[in-house]
């Protein structure tokens, strides 16, 4: 009787090992796998105007992941947010380039730039309801895991996700490349994101006296950020197109290797911990 028992532990015990092995080879097969990257253009709509979003994934994973919201530049939904869109796929994450202008616009100038992002930051609250349409969007997709979502921002984008944490929406993460820091007034009740920027520490843009007083604002309400600071960058270091377009019209923008290689490592290890 006590020989049948042992061999059966024996046996379950084999049977058990077996199986875990598998899974972790499995688990193995599917790191080891180039991503196969599967890029959607699609369409949603808020306040009576379509907007066009770009979304990125690794079709060799299966089953969902967390999810990122990238906002672009004040240049509009161009190729530089849907690279990015594309490297956070290559991740394992899904990413959603959105489109917060409508229609597709896009500026190839300062002047036009600047319209076309003015409102936002002047209501807040459209950009909200344009963000949110966004998200609804991109949970509607089988691959996203939706209490896992976290939105990135560059220059304007980066402005507008900080206010969108700051007005509450359900995020978990929030990173800010050379954002402008002038936001809404932080609410302790409504911040539910932990917060990551990534300044330039020479970007005439946004002086320290907006650095200072956004920091006086956020530890007012006890938020959990974290402010990094790449010491000679200027506004836009992340993008390698900056250089020729602040030669073009010159603005003091400038490309930094170093600073932008940096600074997405940073948010690579902020998304892991705050998405995990």
């Amino acid at each position: 009787m006590k020989k049948n028992k042992l061999l059966s532990i024996l046996i379950l015990s084999t049977f058990t090992f077996f199986i875990s092995c598998n899974n972790e080879d499995k688990k193995k097969e599917e790191t080891m796998k180039e991503p196969v990257i599967k890029e959607e253009n699609v369409t949603y709509s808020a306040d009576s105007i379509n907007m066009n979003g770009f979304v990125a994934y690794d079709e060799n994973i299966e089953g969902i992941r967390p999810a990122v919201i990238v906002v672009h530049e004040w240049w509009g939904l161009n190729d530089y947010a849907k690279m990015r869109a594309r490297e956070l796929a290559k991740l394992g994450y899904i990413a959603m380039a959105i489109d917060l202008y409508g229609d597709g616009k896009t500026a190839d100038n300062p002047d036009d730039a600047g319209k076309m992002a003015g409102p936002f930051y002047q209501d807040p609250e459209m950009a909200k309801t344009r963000f949110d349409a966004a998200v609804a969007k991109l949970k509607s997709f089988e691959q996203t895991d939706a209490s896992k979502i976290a939105a990135i921002g560059y220059c304007f984008g980066g402005t507008q996700v900080l206010n969108m944490a700051l007005l509450g929406e359900d995020l978990k993460a929030v990173v800010s490349f050379h954002g402008g820091l002038q936001v809404v007034q932080p609410d302790k009740d409504k911040l539910k994101a932990t917060v990551l920027i990534c300044h330039g520490g020479a970007d005439p843009f946004v002086p320290q006296e907006q650095v200072n007083q956004f920091r006086k604002q956020m530890d007012s309400i006890g938020a959990t950020y974290t402010f990094k600071t790449y010491d000679g960058a200027t506004h836009a270091f992340s993008n390698p197109n900056a250089t020729a377009m602040g030669e073009k019209f010159n603005m003091p923008i400038k490309y930094n290797e170093e600073a932008d290689k940096e600074s997405w490592g940073e948010m690579k290890t902020f998304l892991k911990e705050t998405l995990k």
